[in-house]
């Protein structure tokens, strides 16, 4: 049902409708009374000269049928039969003479502006279209380039072509406009080329004009040239000024490179080299996380950082027509998954496009702060901080998240089957200022259009996104323990425990006392009391510090972790592990209280060491293989160890001695991974597809007559499959605290959570990674560290090739992405700092790589090694300090172990044509 709305009387400017579309109509705006304005009068004949035939209607007709058209417009438009007027608006098109295909469209969040007949600009207003539009003449040849202001007052609008650049004050132009007088600009450059892009500075002042291999900055005040800017070697395809420092310039060109300017000494400062065999097209500059995104005729977008230090180094490149069929299977899957009786939507849009384009053309980019625009619980953890950019084609619109490196959500322009413009030739986008909503002004590539789009973000959004599956999901417990979870145990300590009293007289104990008492098995107590509830422990969240004087803990560690501390630089002291025959470190990992540090080694051994690397290392044998995984209780008091043999293997600390082994006959496959669980009380375990619950009884207690005996025990109680029963690569969970959940990777790139309060699979996450994950790494703190409640829920993978991704449990998605360390070859471990700022991950070139987790490219790195870096680990407790002694063997390459600086972080490092070794390495700063 469409609804009409009454409309006022017209003004001095009077306008008429004309429908020139198909399916919506769309408006074409024609003044009325300025019969002796050129400029005006031109217009009139090139729209009435596209209007289709009356054939005998009268005019009056005519216009009541325009007008009906104009309402018609501002109704809802339908794509493929479903309603979508919630996501998308056709608000109005207007019919050219002149093809306006390759032409730099200009919009705002008030106008969009575009060439009307040539040399003639038409402003109209994207609140209200209806309203009357302004015309301005000025140029002899067609216009190329239109640009706006950024300065709230005046509003400018800065137009060039061959013969001038003009810049026009908006509010001025209006006002002689009504009054019947021709607007005037200010020429501010004449004479300088083919004008291809048009970009003015923060302040208004200066004009960067883009024409042929020349960037000519303009004074729009003094109408002078500040500068000439010439050294790409291919025409200047657009241009930015750098919003927090007015005086850089950034320039891409057909040479396929960009550059960046000074042009108040009119220098360069920085060349890049070739990126693509395609042109680039468009560039765009985030003052927020202060990077540089350029797009290619191709498809393609690389993101530079602009972070002084970082020497421009490339975030990351991506592929947008992989992008979209990823993002298209992913929104395939979910609305495969929509209940039976909610209504899909309609996707024979995608059927049509079977055969995909050549190229996606990267047109325009502009902002969109997406977490304004969606509620709060759509939002991940990262997504505070986390902004969006439009990617125009030409055959769509296209979300794209600077966080994650992933589209939010695409929109086809064939999918719209109403919408007059089906392949656009050039696009200018703007969020409005509140940011829900978008303009888009299009035109066509082979026809002589343009339309007026108006965009709901937030119903695109969420229309797209799947379904929120981790709702309800986090580590930390938030109900009791069922009475049919297979975590339902009572410890032998609270077995032990007292029975607790109530207060005499109390109604309590006469409910009780009044009951029959039965003995089912052996109690200690008299029975009369009720069992007491378990108390869950829970991480510390409160952050503010109880003013008194902390206790000194033993050995040298502090009671609380620091957080502001400098990132290493440098190798502080160095140990060899394998003095005889080289042996490779496979797996490495610190105890809880950080006094300790287990290393795995391929020659069969497990080595424990103090944690500043003194003294002699402990040796453990008795594994056939290499040893794949090493792991602390949570006392620190046992060491567990799985090997390529297919045993687990727990280790007593305190005796330096074998305790159990848990053999081949109760795992169907080898063991993947293996990891103490819900505060010691279990052994989490993967084999296969399956996912296994050890319980666990270690005695330490000798028999001088039965030594053979073994007294220690392991039993399975409870094991469950992955969907589809693929295989398992990597398993996490939390054992500091009573966590339920079990996060899983498998060999088919997806992401499992598993749910052992409830017994099964809460959610799965399909390609996680264009490759099978080798690690999950949650941040758990330590005992050690306060942090927030909801970090907890954060957690990292990496895959070969594929680079870091940081996701949260809450929603599932992919909140930000780590990219710039190589990994091609070996598998390469990641780490989360105590504090929770930083995360670790080797790399192929023998370097350790610092992410902070609110930016997507390092912050520094730290060398020192003569191979491939395949794991690292944060000391748990108190980083290291400055003054550590630095050794060196005659044999530093075989499998040495390092300290770095404040932070101790450990790495793992694969020596040439050996294996892998290891070594210790702090946090950076990020100052």
């Amino acid at each position: 049902m469409i609804r009409k709305r009454k409309r006022k009387r017209p003004g001095p400017l009077a306008e008429t409708t004309r429908g020139c579309g198909r399916g919506a109509a769309a408006a074409v705006l024609v003044p009325g009374s300025c019969a002796e304005d050129q400029p005006h009068r031109r217009l009139r004949e090139v729209l009435s000269a596209r209007l289709p035939a009356a054939g005998g209607v009268s005019s009056r007709k005519r216009g009541r049928e325009s007008r009906s058209q104009m309402e018609d417009a501002r109704g809802i438009l339908c794509a493929d039969g479903g309603c979508l007027g919630d996501v998308l608006t056709e608000k109005g098109l207007v019919a050219l003479k002149e093809p306006v295909a390759h032409v730099q469209l200009a919009c705002s969040a008030q106008y969009c502006a575009f060439p009307a007949d040539g040399n003639t600009l038409c402003v109209w207003s994207t609140e209200d279209p209806s309203h009357q539009p302004l015309t301005l003449g000025g140029h002899h040849e067609p216009v190329t380039a239109v640009a706006f202001g950024n300065a709230a007052s005046p509003h400018l609008l800065c137009s060039a072509s061959r013969d001038h650049v003009i810049t026009w004050r908006l509010h001025e132009c209006r006002q002689k406009a009504l009054q019947g007088l021709t607007p005037r600009g200010l020429v501010v450059g004449t004479l300088l080329g083919k004008v291809l892009c048009l970009r003015l500075s923060p302040d208004d002042r200066a004009a960067a004009v883009c024409a042929g291999k020349k960037i000519f900055v303009l004074d729009t005040a003094s109408r002078s040239t500040l500068a000439e800017l010439e050294g790409h070697r291919g025409a200047v395809t657009a241009a930015e000024f750098c919003p927090w420092q007015t005086r850089i310039i950034v320039s891409v060109s057909e040479d396929r490179s960009f550059k960046v300017w000074d042009h108040h000494v009119e220098s360069l400062i920085y060349s890049s080299s070739v990126l693509t065999a395609s042109p680039l097209l468009s560039l765009l500059i985030h003052a927020g996380s202060r990077q540089l995104v350029t797009g290619c005729a191709h498809g393609q977008l690389w993101i530079f950082s602009l972070v002084e230090g970082h020497h421009y180094r490339c975030v990351t490149r991506v592929d947008l027509k992989k992008k979209r069929e990823s993002f298209s299977r992913r929104t395939e899957s979910r609305l495969c998954s929509l209940p039976e009786d909610s209504p899909h939507p309609s996707t024979d849009g995608w059927k049509e496009r079977e055969e995909a384009e050549a190229s996606l053309p990267v047109l325009g980019l502009a902002s969109c702060a997406l977490s304004v625009i969606l509620p709060a619980e759509c939002a991940g953890q990262s997504s505070e901080n986390a902004v969006c950019l439009w990617i125009g084609s030409s055959v769509g619109l296209f979300l794209f998240n600077l966080a994650s490196f992933e589209l939010e959500a695409a929109l086809h322009y064939k999918d719209f089957r109403s919408l007059s413009i089906q392949v656009a030739g050039s696009c200018a986008v703007e969020s409005g200022a509140g940011g829900d909503k978008a303009v888009c002004l299009l035109a066509s590539l082979l026809g002589r259009k343009i339309a007026l789009l108006e965009i709901h973000v937030a119903a695109l959004v969420t229309s797209q996104r799947r379904h929120a599956a981790g709702r309800g999901l986090s580590v930390l417990p938030r109900a009791h323990v069922l009475s049919t979870s297979p975590l339902r145990f009572r410890p032998a300590e609270e077995r032990a425990q007292p029975a607790l009293q109530a207060p005499s007289g109390s109604a309590g104990q006469r409910a009780v006392k009044d009951r029959p008492l039965v003995f089912h098995s052996k109690v200690r107590s008299s029975g009369y009391a009720s069992t007491p509830r378990t108390t869950m422990f829970l991480p510390k969240t409160n952050t503010r510090s109880s003013g008194g004087r902390s206790l000194p803990r033993s050995h040298g560690h502090s009671k609380e972790y620091p957080l502001e501390l400098s990132l290493p630089t440098r190798v502080h002291k160095q140990l060899v592990l394998a003095h005889g025959p080289p042996a490779a470190a496979t797996c490495v990992q610190y105890s809880g209280d950080g006094r300790w540090l287990a290393c795995g080694l391929a020659n069969h051994l497990s080595l424990v060491l103090r944690a500043d690397l003194a003294g002699t290392p402990t040796v453990f044998s008795g594994h056939d293989r290499p040893v794949s995984t090493v792991c602390w209780s949570q006392d620190s008091r046992w060491l567990l160890s799985a090997s390529q043999d297919g045993t687990l293997r727990l280790w007593s600390l305190r005796r330096a001695e074998h305790v159990l082994c848990v053999g081949r006959d109760m795992f169907s496959k080898p063991v993947g991974s293996a990891q103490f669980y819900y505060l010691d009380a279990f052994i989490l375990s993967s084999s296969g597809p399956e996912l296994q619950l050890l319980r666990h009884h270690m005695d330490t207690s000798k028999d001088e007559i039965r030594r053979y005996r073994q007294k220690s025990w392991c039993r399975r109680v409870f094991r469950l499959r992955t969907t589809g029963a693929t295989g398992i690569t990597s398993l996490s969970a939390v054992n500091d605290f009573y966590s339920y959940l079990v996060l899983a990777a498998g060999r088919n790139r997806t992401l499992e959570v598993f749910d052992l309060n409830a017994a099964r699979s809460a959610a799965v996450i399909v390609e996680a990674h264009s490759r099978p994950v080798h690690q999950i790494c949650q941040n758990k703190g330590s005992s050690s560290t306060t942090l927030q409640p909801l970090l907890y829920n954060l957690f990292a993978t990496t895959a070969a090739g594929d680079g870091l991704k940081l996701w949260d449990v809450r929603t599932l998605r992919c909140e930000r992405c780590f990219e710039g360390h190589p990994n091609h070859g070996y598998p390469c471990g990641i780490a989360f700092s105590p504090c929770g700022r930083y995360v670790a991950s080797g790399a192929d070139d023998r370097h350790v790589y610092m992410y902070d987790v609110g930016s997507s490219t390092f912050s520094h790195r730290l060398a020192g090694h003569t191979d491939t870096v395949t794991g690292v680990a944060f000391s748990p407790s108190v980083p290291q300090h400055e003054g550590l002694l630095f050794l060196r063997t005659e044999r530093p390459d075989p499998t040495p172990l390092m300290l770095f600086g404040n932070y101790s972080v450990l790495e793992i490092c694969r020596p040439r044509g050996l294996g892998i070794s290891t070594r210790l390495q702090p946090p950076i700063s990020t100052k």
